[in-house]
């Protein structure tokens, strides 16, 4: 937890910024000054964002109110971000935030991949820095929810219908057995539109507590994958576990029974994105991180400073074991750096 107040400070002014630049790249800052932040390298905040401010742009201007009647017609327009994100403000400032997260997560969950799946890590970050605020958080990490939500809601995107084909016991053998895409150009939209079948792995949890396993399965699998796989894109193959790591920061904040769902939902994301960008061969995988601590790590990430290097480093932390932090490291070696 930063006891600063510089990632407080960081949000505020990242909140006169919009979710988008270019009518459709993220504006990663909010969730890597949240990583930074709660992995004590709050210093660092306001010289990584100083580099960042050239892919900032202005907060959008509104379109039409989003209202409790008429936001289903709303749901999944780009040019209602400000309105959604206006929305959310109020609904949060009316209720608790884990009510209002809890009634919203069934209706953004399946349209998770609008905005190539940066809307729920943008959630996912923004819940963390709201379970270690204490009981009754204000400010600045509310407004973050509502950004984060808002623009999931304006980028509420559902993927293709997908064929089941063979699955595997363990969330590694399903990744390794997710066949590639035909035709792997285009952007992210393109490309999943290509998803036609995917692997059965978790369709069904006994309990919350096996569902809650199983996603820290994905998230160490896919971590993993990246240290011999990275290069197939070395970028979007990030998603295959931030995004189902965002998921699995959330559940602590939502009812149990959305557990299972919630699994279900994060192994289509990160098997999609394998799908979409996973490489022909994998590399063999090397000690790049042997004799380095965790610490030491994530320095270099944060040295890097490029902004989905930074935020897998913090996914990679969270699974913790040397072949996670070899990950970060082929990341590092492969990712154009911020300067």
């Amino acid at each position: 937890m930063d006891t600063t107040g510089i990632y407080d400070e960081a949000l505020t002014r990242l909140h006169a910024t919009g979710p988008e630049r270019l009518g459709r790249l993220t504006n990663h800052a909010p969730m890597a000054v949240e990583a930074l932040a709660a992995h004590g390298r709050a210093r660092s905040v306001h010289r990584w964002l100083d580099l960042y401010t050239v892919k900032l742009e202005n907060f959008p201007s509104g379109h039409t109110r989003v209202t409790d009647a008429n936001w289903p017609e709303a749901l999944g327009d780009p040019r209602r971000a400000a309105d959604w994100i206006a929305y959310f403000g109020e609904k949060l400032a009316e209720r608790p935030w884990r009510e209002v997260l809890a009634e919203w997560w069934p209706r953004l969950l399946l349209g998770m991949y609008g905005g190539s799946t940066h809307p729920v890590i943008r959630v996912g970050h923004a819940v963390r820095s709201l379970l270690t605020a204490g009981d009754n958080p204000a400010g600045p990490r509310l407004t973050e929810l509502a950004h984060g939500l808002g623009y999931w809601a304006a980028r509420h995107h559902l993927a293709p219908e997908v064929a089941s084909s063979a699955g595997a016991v363990t969330a590694a053998g399903a990744l390794d057995a997710v066949p590639p895409i035909g035709v792997r150009e285009g952007g992210f939209p393109d490309r999943l539109a290509q998803v036609a079948r995917l692997p059965e792995w978790a369709a069904a949890a006994a309990t919350p507590e096996e569902a809650r396993g199983k996603l820290t399965e994905l998230v160490r699998a896919a971590v993993h994958r990246y240290a011999t796989h990275g290069h197939g894109e070395e970028t979007m193959l990030v998603h295959a576990s931030t995004a189902p790591n965002a998921v699995l920061r959330t559940l602590p904040a939502l009812p149990q029974e959305m557990w299972a769902a919630s699994l279900h939902a994060a192994w289509t994301a990160s098997a999609a994105v394998t799908a979409m960008y996973a490489p022909d061969e994998p590399v063999a995988h090397r000690a790049r991180a042997a004799g380095l601590t965790a610490e030491e790590v994530f320095e270099r990430a944060d040295a890097h400073a490029d902004e989905h290097v930074v935020k897998f480093a913090d996914t990679a932390l969270d699974v913790g074991d040397e072949q996670a932090l070899s990950a970060v490291l082929y990341a590092v070696e492969l990712s154009v750096p911020m300067t």
